[in-house]
């Protein structure tokens, strides 16, 4: 007799939740992400586009340009602005809260800064 080889319809059907159940973890944490990068980009950008003798409401207007493009919901009163030997340094923060189910929600900490760049 040889030996049968395959899956057990328990295993088949306790894999695929495990599958759907990280599937839409990533559909729900994925747009967030894609929102961090594009205030990232939108920062750096500011940062290029602003002028060393640029004021913080100059900044802060150029970002908001850049978001209205991006439809971003990022108002730039959450811009840190700030100037490191003569050269604009853009740093933010947020929470992201995402719910998941019932009464359970995973909570992202963003933080980006244009230091780096």
């Amino acid at each position: 007799m040889e030996n049968q080889r395959g899956v057990a319809l328990s295993g088949l059907l306790f894999w695929s939740i495990v599958l759907v159940l990280v599937a839409v973890l990533g559909m729900k944490v994925a747009p967030t992400y894609i929102e961090y990068g594009k205030i990232l980009k939108d920062a750096k950008a500011t940062v290029a586009k602003a002028g060393p003798d640029s004021t913080v409401a100059d900044v802060r207007r150029t970002f908001d340009k850049f978001a209205e493009i991006d439809m971003l919901d990022f108002p730039s009163s959450q811009l840190d602005v700030t100037k490191d030997g003569g050269r604009i340094v853009i740093e933010f923060g947020y929470e992201k809260r995402i719910h998941l189910f019932w009464n359970v929600s995973l909570l992202i900490d963003y933080k980006g800064s244009t230091a780096g760049s």
